[in-house]
């Protein structure tokens, strides 16, 4: 249940803005509204710390009847009523000249507005990762609300291209969404957004050249999946004005960035081989950061054994399981994505990882082409070795 916590926090700051207010805590109200950075960038984080791992796998003989519990699908199902009444609100609070009931007589400030609209980023974000967990499915039901989650970030693609780009080039140099060793955060953000948008297009222009059928059809994945964000952006404008346009971009840039990080530190540095055929070995453990930090595993429906998702991309969240075998991340998601912000940080900690990882033989990592002669000179490898 906690998982919806993220998109419920915006509605309890409504109601704590208009507490504050009340109690003439006017400068503290102005910090209500930067809610969503405060607790995924330090709260939950410091929680991660303070609970620690948790490697506990749930019982071989309740694994059945955790599948086919329809709780842990209600759960996905209810985030997505409350990630767009917090996006609706926002638009209000941020499009309204006066919000006398709360205590703003001349309406936000910009500062204020944007700090809300940072704030639902991570609403639409985390939505991503609902969507992520429910377009792995089966059901034709479930499938469509995975791109109803992505319409607020504008990156319906996504679902295209992670279920049948992501997952079969996974760990590979010609996954746009796998990390190198040595590639920063700020190199990889661009590749990975065109490099994801280009292979989703492609795949489903392959899909429709395969029926000989035209991909420009509403039945094209892709385009119905960006509709869906044309119809939301458009109906918002429609109802609160093009004032908020600058804020609907900010939060879906942001949202699908913070999906994108995400994506950064799950693969970093890691590289399936190649068998003799020629083709790339079965996607293993061993190819996924995995971190068992119990806060952001709540918060993110096991996202973070990640491991067992790759090997298993339709086990539902609550069944994933632990690998001893698999690389570790020092700390949970939401901790490693602030590191993941600061490079020089970021490879003091990680890169020592790959390394021991390949147990110094980086032939076996997926190292930035731009940098492989300088990590091979630096830890004792030559391109024949």
């Amino acid at each position: 249940m906690l998982g919806m916590f993220v998109p419920g926090a915006m509605i309890i700051v409504l109601g704590l803005a208009v507490l504050f207010n009340q109690l003439g805590w006017n400068a503290a109200t102005h910090v209500l509204w930067w809610a969503g950075p405060i607790l995924v960038y330090i709260l939950i984080p410091l929680i991660d710390i303070f609970l620690g791992p948790d490697g506990e796998n749930p019982p071989e003989e309740w694994m059945e009847r955790l599948e086919n519990d329809k709780y842990y699908s209600y759960i996905l199902y209810a985030y997505i009523p409350l990630q767009y009444i917090t996006f609706f609100m926002a638009m209000y609070l941020i499009s309204a000249d006066s919000i006398s009931w709360i205590g703003y007589e001349n309406g936000l400030s910009l500062v204020d507005k944007i700090g809300l609209a940072v704030s639902i980023s991570f609403v639409g974000g985390i939505g991503i990762n609902t969507a992520h967990e429910l377009g792995h499915k089966k059901e034709n039901l479930e499938r469509w609300l995975s791109k109803i989650t992505l319409a607020q970030s504008f990156y319906g693609h996504f679902y295209v291209e992670h279920n049948r780009g992501h997952h079969v080039r996974v760990a590979t140099p010609e996954d746009p969404a796998s990390s190198r060793l040595g590639e920063t955060f700020w190199a990889f953000w661009p590749r990975t957004v065109w490099g994801s948008l280009t292979s989703a297009w492609h795949i489903e222009k392959t899909r429709f050249q395969r029926m000989n059928k035209s991909h420009w059809t509403i039945k094209n994945d892709v385009l119905n999946a960006w509709l869906m964000s044309v119809a939301l952006f458009g109906v918002t404008i429609a109802i609160f004005g093009w004032q908020v346009l600058p804020y609907i971009i900010l939060q879906a840039i942001l949202g699908f960035s913070l999906l994108e990080v995400v994506n950064y530190l799950e693969h970093y540095g890691l590289k399936r081989q190649k068998t003799a055929s020629g083709r790339y070995e079965r996607c293993a453990p061993s190819h996924s950061w995995n971190s068992d930090h119990i806060c952001t595993n709540v918060f993110l429906y096991h996202l973070q054994r990640h491991s067992d998702h790759h090997a298993y991309p339709t086990r539902r969240y609550q069944i994933l399981r632990s690998w001893d075998g698999a690389p570790s991340l020092p700390s949970g998601y939401a901790s490693m994505i602030v590191l993941a912000y600061f490079p020089p940080i970021w490879r003091r900690v990680m890169d020592k990882r790959v390394v021991a990882h390949y147990e110094g033989d980086l032939t076996r990592a997926n190292v930035h082409p731009k940098k492989v002669d300088k990590y091979y000179a630096k830890y004792g490898v030559t391109a024949n070795s």
